[in-house]
């Protein structure tokens, strides 16, 4: 099994790691609320709440760290941005109970053209950072811009102390054949990346994508893609989904496209990191693990040169994907890894926003447990806002309740934990409602 490779390879005896997976298969799992009943403020006490040094509950604790450690290795610190985040926003952090904190860093899906009340509820209540939206949630500009208004104001109800935070409201609107949302940008990354001058035709597709997302009421796409991809009919390129083989011009245009959407109103994400530009044709992580064999220095000097670009527009997110990428020194998938989140992309390259998830539902995460165990190990890697979704929705209380429980049992460090928040809470802040 792939997963007690892991955890070998970690370097803890086999017992202990069988015993760790044991305990990690139960993070998140013994307090999760039911659906209809998400985690409402107080249900869970914090450690300090809860002292019980000589408990099975405490053992659970200590092992779930411990457990955590064996396969991650250090879980990631809070970077320099996130402590000043955290030293700005510690007041409104107080105001929020555990199951708050998790909530807002969980970004929501649904199924069906109407909002479902539960999930209204639970805006209300506090509970939800964002939301994203698929094809099968739009019928028409006007049916989702009524869905959507009805959760801004779900968001503005007094019983949400994070009421001041707009919600993250996003799709993925990256233009050609990747349309959420009828209209605007209508040419594909590789149209635009063929055109005679790729940064102007990828600035027209930027500003017409904040244009459409802002009339609906969005603030957030999921876009653009900065893979370079490798071959013709390769995992990108099939759908006309990467600007060009060349990273100059995906580093231009990529640039151009988050300058342009950014001054719009809308926060770009920069995705996939460190890049799928080499998946072949049939390589897609939503269905599989995939492995991506490149050479360190050909992913640091091609595959992230566009992110290199793209953090000095200043890119407000940036999608860390689930492939494995051995040659960065883990064989965890990417957004798994302390290594890869922190010290290649933060540390690396400098980037100082917002790191989401790709969908947590994803097939190439199923040696890692459920939901819960998933999204704990995201948060423990680096990873800020976690995408509770697949290709269909997923439950957002079980990627809250691994969020909760990490957090009280110890497996999550308490100041790493806020200071993602903290910085989370900023980029919301700077967005429009």
């Amino acid at each position: 099994m792939r997963a007690e490779r892991l955890w070998r390879k970690a370097g803890g005896a086999a017992a202990t790691a069988a015993a760790a997976a044991a305990v990690l298969t139960a993070v998140g799992c013994s307090s999760g609320p039911a659906p209809g009943h998400v985690g409402h403020p107080g249900t869970n006490s914090s450690p300090a709440e809860s002292p019980r040094a000589a408990s099975p509950a405490a053992s659970q604790q200590s092992a779930a760290a411990a457990a955590a450690q064996a396969l991650q290795g250090p879980a990631a610190v809070a970077t320099p941005a996130q402590l000043a985040a955290l030293r700005a926003q510690q007041h409104e952090i107080a105001q929020l109970s555990p199951a708050q904190q998790a909530g807002q860093r969980v970004i929501y899906s649904y199924n069906g053209l109407s909002a479902p009340p539960g999930l209204l509820s639970d805006i209300r209540h506090g509970l939800v950072g964002g939301v994203i939206f698929f094809g099968f949630n739009i019928s028409s500009e006007a049916q989702i811009s009524g869905v959507i208004a009805q959760m801004i104001a779900a968001n503005d109800s007094p019983t949400n102390p994070a009421r001041g935070y707009p919600l993250l409201l996003m799709t993925d609107q990256e233009g050609g054949l990747v349309r959420r949302l009828p209209g605007p940008p209508l040419e594909s990354e590789a149209q635009i990346g063929a055109a005679a001058n790729p940064a102007a035709a990828a600035a027209a597709a930027g500003t017409s994508a904040a244009q459409n997302l802002r009339g609906v009421g969005m603030n957030v796409n999921l876009a653009p893609v900065l893979d370079v991809y490798r071959q013709a009919g390769d995992f990108d390129d099939q759908y006309q989904r990467s600007y060009s083989m060349n990273p100059q011009i995906v580093a231009e245009a990529g640039a151009s496209f988050i300058t342009a959407q950014q001054a719009g109103g809308v926060a770009a994400t920069a995705k996939h990191f460190p890049g799928l530009g080499a998946a072949g044709a049939s390589q897609d992580t939503d269905n599989e693990p995939v492995t991506i064999g490149l050479a360190a220095a050909t992913l640091r000097t091609v595959d992230e040169a566009p992110y290199q670009a793209a953090i000095q527009a200043g890119v407000k997110l940036v999608m860390v994907d689930w492939a494995s990428y051995p040659s960065l020194g883990t064989s965890l998938p990417a957004a798994l890894a302390p290594a890869i989140v922190q010290g290649q992309l933060e540390q690396g390259l400098g980037f100082e926003g917002v790191t989401i998830t790709d969908a947590l539902g994803a097939g190439a995460l199923q040696a890692y447990g459920d939901l819960q165990n998933r999204t704990l190990l995201a948060a423990r890697a680096g990873m800020d806002a976690l995408l509770c979704t697949a290709e269909k929705p997923l439950p957002g209380w079980k990627c809250a309740a691994g969020l909760q429980d990490g957090y009280s049992d110890g497996a999550l460090p308490k100041t790493a934990f806020e200071a993602q928040l903290a910085q989370l809470l900023q980029l919301r802040a700077s967005l429009p409602t």
